[in-house]
């Protein structure tokens, strides 16, 4: 749709609005590109604060810091593309907000870059029809993946890209699955329009009665920027610490901000204290730039990366390139990132020196970011849950979420969300696991530290992320992967909604991968990569005098020795903010000692549990979608009594429901863990071996491995996937 002609007569170019969003840098920015190649007569960057993500997606300080720092960058990186430029931050959801920007700025063409999350379509659509009621050019282009996914999941036949083949072979039909080049950054901007123009105070006031009726209702800062009063709760309202003190501000001082400058808010306004933040990852282009121009400088370490061969107990520096927060908020270029790891690797091959391949080298890497991109795009919102989702086996994990149904979807079709927050308790014990879990507190060192980093800096190596899924869910506690999931939701700086579900699904073996009987040992595995535990040591500092020999079996070691290393191995720990009170069992945490828990259960019992149950959830063989997992006739094909007396009801009332505490799992700390570069209980090696998806797992060496192989075990062959690629056409049709 052309300009309007109207509006230009006193000017040369077009009024062009580009909205960042998931972009907040200049280079290699398809969109920015052809908003400036429109040659428009002002152009204004701009940035909606839009309450879903503020209240509705978890998130800590730590991602929020990361966020405004890519902002405020992306703003300066503006201003010295031109001085008067800079990104305008609009605070009110854009649904609320757009139409009146786009009448009051008089704005010719709307560009944004393309976002394929579920809420960001429903959301982008929205502001289409409302742009093109005004007469308004809209332009999305995409530049968020290698790949446009829409485009991936055409070319696969409109399924989901359940494997890499999948991937490869539908992007082998866009452009020879050869990303595109990157684009040059612009060397300078047009103005965007002068002070008074962009003022906005008198659209505050016409706002202020369109919500007024709300706010007299709610005076959550939500109502005032939300046009849906929805009585939505705040994901985060346990992250704004400031406290009754300093309430969070960011709605309540108008759209314009505080500064009435259009200024990026701070943590302080959102409620949070700045204290809070102890992540080490920087965000903004800048850094980004900066940290990936000092891993292609060491072309040894690019070109021969192998993700697999990475080791996860490595910090100060990590063993990776920790770039992915950089590439979920758009600070760098993901095309940039795979074109300059390719010059060095072609430079190398040139030199016939050795170099690592795909998938897993670093360009590998993107491809399963944009498998599970394309396949979350094809989808959609139910892919970040197991109820209703048609590529998710159906596991009765404990603490499951509750769903409901409803029309919510693009085109008004029924959905099925567990979006709201809460899951069913059924299981008391499974409550337990998950809080010690969650804070740190199992008593198995490798995974605490794990946890412990990942909340204090909010990044964990991949096959640390790996340990801590499989623990959770099918290694250990059998708790629901979506608890997990949003565990990381709240913790990563890197969170990407797809990459989170799909990892979690590929660790569950609900989706992706299949091979539940292997399962990452908390106390072998990590010997593996750190046998004098400096992991552990830096995480879980109250273990960090313990000799070696028990660093990850802290509670093996004599009493007399714990003592004098300054920390008592005994009951659930010292406490702390892991939800579960100390089990005081007469001896006492006096004379300067510190408390580590035991084990929270055994590691050999619980993963067998965890192996039985999966494999009797694989010979039902429920998908998420099936009409008796969402009706909850599922219940009836499995026996919730088999793992000891656990009566699964729910309350009638909405709130959390609880079961049956369970008599059996009592915790015991016997022996466990026999697995990767040790011996298992019958002398028998194991390895790590690698897998698709982005990473590997355990598995057993010969005849160890035809022991454990399961009896019906799904086969991995074309019918398998023929099979899922059928069930999910049938639900489109459904549909």
């Amino acid at each position: 749709m052309a300009p309007r002609s109207s509006k230009q007569a006193d000017r040369s170019g077009p009024r062009v609005l580009y909205w960042f969003r998931t972009d907040l840098r200049v280079h290699d920015s398809p969109a920015l590109t052809h908003a400036l190649s429109l040659a428009p007569s002002a152009l204004i960057p701009l940035w909606t604060w839009d309450p879903h993500y503020v209240y509705r997606q978890r998130g800590g300080a730590n991602r929020w810091a990361f966020l405004t720092e890519c902002m405020g960058d992306l703003s300066q990186r503006l201003t010295n593309l031109n001085a008067r430029q800079k990104l305008f931050v609009v605070r009110a959801a854009p649904r609320t907000v757009m139409r009146h920007l786009l009448e009051r700025w008089r704005i010719d063409v709307l560009v944004f870059e393309q976002d394929t999350d579920p809420y960001a379509a429903m959301r982008d659509d929205e502001i289409t029809r409302v742009a093109e009621r005004c007469g308004v050019a809209v332009v999305s282009m995409p530049g968020r993946t290698l790949f446009d996914s829409r485009e991936v999941v055409r070319m696969n036949g409109g399924r989901p890209t359940m494997s890499m083949a999948q991937l490869l072979k539908a992007a082998e039909k866009i452009n020879g699955g050869v990303p595109a080049r990157p684009l040059d950054a612009p060397t300078l901007l047009p103005d965007p329009l002068d002070a008074e123009a962009m003022d906005l105070t008198t659209l505050e006031d016409e706002l202020d009665l369109l919500t007024r009726m709300d706010r007299i209702q709610d005076h959550s800062p939500v109502r005032a920027s939300w046009p849906s009063a929805e009585g939505l709760d705040d994901y985060n309202a346990v992250q704004r610490t400031l406290g009754d003190g300093a309430p969070e501000t960011q709605y309540s001082c108008g759209l314009m901000g505080p500064g009435r400058d259009f200024g990026v808010p701070t943590l302080q306004e959102m409620g949070m204290d700045p204290a809070s933040v102890t992540t080490p990852h920087r965000g903004g282009e800048t850094a980004a730039l900066e940290l990936l121009a000092r891993h292609v400088a060491n072309e040894e370490y690019v070109a021969t990366f192998e993700k697999p061969a990475t080791a996860p107990t490595a910090f100060e520096p990590p063993a990776t390139t920790v770039l992915s927060p950089h590439m979920h908020f758009g600070s760098l270029s993901c095309r940039k990132f795979w074109w300059d790891v390719q010059a060095v690797i072609e430079r190398r091959r040139k030199g016939h020196q050795p170099v690592s391949h795909q998938p897993v080298n670093l360009p590998g890497q993107l491809l399963f970011r944009d498998m599970y991109f394309a396949a979350h795009c094809q989808v959609g919102v139910s892919f970040g849950q197991q109820i209703g989702n048609p590529v998710a086996r159906f596991i009765p994990w404990h603490l499951q979420s509750r769903h409901r149904r409803g029309a919510g979807g693009p085109d008004g079709e029924l959905v099925i969300t567990t979006t709201d927050g809460t899951y069913v308790v059924d299981d008391a014990k499974a409550e337990e696991y998950f809080q010690r879990w969650k804070h740190g507190r199992t008593g198995f060192p490798w995974i605490d530290a794990l946890m412990r980093q990942l909340k204090q800096e909010g990044w964990i190596h991949h096959l640390g992320r790996h340990a801590v899924a499989c623990f959770l869910t099918r290694g250990g506690c059998y708790v629901s992967w979506e608890r997990g999931a949003e565990v990381f939701e709240e913790w990563l700086v890197d969170h990407e909604v797809a990459c989170n579900a799909g990892n979690w699904m590929w660790l569950s073996c609900t989706a992706f991968f299949t091979q539940f009987y292997r399962c990452y040992s908390p106390v072998a595995f990590p010997k593996k990569w750190d046998p004098e535990g400096n992991f552990v040591r830096k995480y879980v500092p109250e273990l960090q005098r313990f000799d070696k020999k028990y660093i990850y079996e802290p509670h093996k070691a004599p009493m007399a020795d714990q003592k004098a290393w300054g920390c008592v191995v005994k009951g659930k720990g010292g406490g702390g903010n892991d939800g579960v009170d100390d089990d005081d069992d007469g001896e006492h945490s006096g004379h300067g000692h510190a408390i580590y828990p035991k084990p929270m259960f055994d590691f050999n019992e619980r993963r067998q549990f965890c192996i039985d149950q999966m494999k009797k959830a694989y010979a039902v063989g429920l998908y998420g979608d099936d009409e008796r997992v969402v009706n909850g006739e599922w219940k009836k094909l499995f026996d919730r009594d088999g793992d000891g007396g656990v009566a699964w009801r729910e309350e009638a009332n909405g709130d959390i429901a609880r079961g049956e505490k369970r008599a059996r799992e009592d915790g015991g700390a016997a022996d466990h863990g026999d697995e990767d570069g040790d011996e298992d209980a019958m002398g028998e090696k194991v390895h790590v071996c690698s897998g698709g998806g982005g990473g590997e797992e355990e598995t057993l060496d010969g005849r160890a491995a035809k022991r454990m192989a399961v009896k019906g075990r799904p086969a991995t062959t074309g019918k398998q996937q023929r099979t899922l690629d059928s069930m999910v056409s049938r639900l489109r049709v459904r549909r």
